[in-house]
């Protein structure tokens, strides 16, 4: 937990910052302190641990809040999520915070179920509505089939407008510390261009300088490969069904909402490609060994 004694002028509150460790949460945290502005990282490995499937640990966390980055893992498409949310609302009322940001997802039908219970939930409320992350190329199940040269997905020719997990950061950022300015505001945050899943790859490809391929697969073929690499049968399940269900068209088109919350257009994807491949992150072993 980071007290610093500085804090930003709108929200002198303490926030919290669940999903800590994660791709959004970690950059919404770091961004904060850089601000001074006073932090508790939550998630189940931090010194106040936060367990979605343990309310036990909700008040201890929520505990002085005045503000809460909501990340919901595993995903508000998963099963239980609205139950979740909405039990976890009441606890927000019942430990006096003011504002909630909640990040969600574009067209999901479980997604749009939460976000309804945060908007009537009392309390004030940003949302932030994300499409495709661009970083689970290299910070989550995708980064060792780049690696290995090849990614393996069931989604086709529908493009995507993948968003970069920083924008996502800084969008969140602006409206915990100025929730004056993004108070019932709902952005819906893309990339300024829509990928194929293959197209992404192939910018991979370039950025990287070597061959990465994409092999597109059937979604029951997916989902057993996914099993039989230890996956479990649930988390198989719902990736599928992002995949097959989510990419179906719904969400190709471009939002405006990194530049409606921010003032400054979204960072496009061949530019998250090439400073992700300048740290190395993707670089294979025998290229690990030869520097």
């Amino acid at each position: 937990m980071t007290t610093n004694r500085n804090t930003t002028a709108a929200n002198p509150g303490l926030t919290l910052v669940l999903g800590a460790t994660g791709k959004t949460g970690r950059r919404v945290a770091a961004r904060l302190e850089e601000l001074d502005a006073p932090v508790r990282r939550a998630s189940r490995s931090s010194d106040q641990p936060f367990d979605w499937t343990d309310p036990g640990t909700w008040a201890p966390a929520l505990a002085g809040a005045a503000a809460v980055y909501l990340a919901y893992s595993p995903d508000l498409a998963a099963p239980g999520a609205p139950e979740a949310i909405g039990a976890f609302t009441a606890a927000m009322r019942e430990a006096g915070v003011r504002h909630v940001v909640l990040l969600s997802g574009r067209g999901e039908p479980e997604a749009e179920q939460c976000e309804r219970l945060v908007r009537d939930s009392g309390l004030g409320w940003t949302i932030v509505r994300a499409s495709w992350f661009a970083q689970n190329f290299s910070e989550d199940y995708l980064l060792d089939p780049v690696r290995g040269g090849r990614v393996v997905l069931p989604a086709g020719d529908v493009p995507e407008p993948f968003v970069d997990a920083d924008d996502i950061a800084d969008v969140a950022v602006a409206a915990l510390t100025r929730p004056d300015r993004h108070q019932g505001r709902a952005y819906e945050l893309t990339g300024p261009r829509a990928l194929t899943f293959a197209q992404a790859v192939g910018q991979i490809a370039a950025a990287t300088g070597r061959p990465v391929g994409y092999l597109q697969v059937p979604p029951a073929d997916y989902s057993a490969a996914l099993q039989d690499e230890g996956v479990p049968a649930e988390v198989a399940e719902m990736l599928t069904y992002l995949f097959t269900t989510v990419l179906d068209g719904r969400n190709s088109a471009v939002a405006d909402g990194v530049q409606r919350a921010l003032g400054r257009p979204a960072r496009d994807f061949a530019d998250y490609a090439h400073r992700t491949a300048a740290t190395g992150v993707w670089n294979t072993h025998e290229e690990e060994a030869a520097r």
